[in-house]
């Protein structure tokens, strides 16, 4: 069995990537250009380093833009939509079967602590994870180890022995550096990706019990 189970927050427990996406698409869209997915995936599961939409639109336009005004109307229509929101299905029922099992779980996120545990209390479910780190915990983001790495140490857990569930390509990169084994669950913005070194992909954690974690895990390659 893992003795503990690390989510990730955006993407794997609420569907928050769908808004976010959309409402900085539909920024770009009010400049005359798109923005397209397999662009904008870069940055998922981590922070704009890796991807910086704002950056990419200045340089489409070929103008300084006056984020300000753009940035309030984006983050409320996102932050509305999400709160339409339930978790992913499979999710609930999982985190009680770790819980009869007696396997803390934690959420390792590359988003900033007001919006992970905001949105967790929102949804009753703050308190079913024995510790979340997020992006005002460490140096760095996701794919560096240090968010896994942390809520394993939080735990009191050594790495090898936890599970990882992810929905990014930069979060199965983080896992592996930490040397967890990653289980993916693609969305409707990373499902077009390749996920090389995961120990599964799913389509969803409908079903998955802990004894299906382990299953899984048994048999995965070391990180």
């Amino acid at each position: 069995m893992p003795e503990a189970i690390l989510f990730d927050f955006d993407g794997l427990i609420l569907d928050t990537e769908v808004p976010i996406y959309e409402a900085w698409r539909e920024n770009f869209l009010a400049f005359g250009h798109d923005l397209p997915l397999e662009v904008y995936a870069a940055c998922v599961g981590s922070n704009f380093g890796a991807f910086d939409p704002k950056s990419h639109l200045e340089s489409l336009t070929c103008t300084a833009i006056d984020w300000t005004a753009w940035d309030t109307g984006r983050e409320r229509d996102a932050l509305a939509r999400t709160h339409r929101l339930d978790p992913f299905p499979g999710v609930l029922t999982l985190l009680d079967d770790a819980d009869a099992a007696g396997i803390p779980c934690a959420v390792a996120s590359s988003s900033p602590r007001d919006w992970v545990e905001g949105h967790l209390d929102r949804l009753g479910i703050l308190h079913r994870f024995a510790l979340t780190r997020c992006l005002d915990d460490v140096r760095l983001p996701k794919p560096a180890p240090d968010l896994f790495l942390a809520a394993a140490a939080g735990l009191g857990t050594n790495p090898s022995a936890a599970i990882v569930l992810e929905d990014s390509l930069n979060g199965l990169r983080a896992a592996l550096a930490a040397g967890i084994a990653c289980i993916v669950v693609p969305n409707r913005i990373t499902s077009h990706l390749e996920f090389p070194g995961a120990a599964a992909i799913l389509e969803s954690l409908e079903g998955m019990t802990v004894a299906g974690l382990a299953g899984i895990k048994a048999l995965a390659p070391t990180p």
